[in-house]
């Protein structure tokens, strides 16, 4: 399992990013583990990711958004940043 970032866990704009996602999934009445499955990434890193515990590579962000069936800049406009 990833641990959380020592730099960045906790930062507000990654809180708000990982609710902006966990709001997406759970519209499309998603578990974290049908995301990570459809993303090809950890449930234990989606949960992270949903509460702001790690700073999310680029790649990363694509495949969830992919997996959401969401453009990228819909789920950063979701942000509210």
């Amino acid at each position: 399992m990833a641990k959380p970032s020592p730099s960045f866990s906790g930062n507000p704009a990654l809180v708000k990013l990982g609710a902006a996602i966990r709001a997406a999934r759970l519209d499309r009445q998603l578990s974290q583990e049908a995301l990570a499955d459809k993303a090809n990434i950890d449930r234990s890193y989606i949960g992270g990711i949903e509460r702001g515990e790690h700073n999310v590579a680029f790649m990363n962000l694509l495949k969830i958004a992919d997996a959401l069936d969401l453009r990228l800049s819909e789920v950063l406009l979701n942000c509210e940043l």
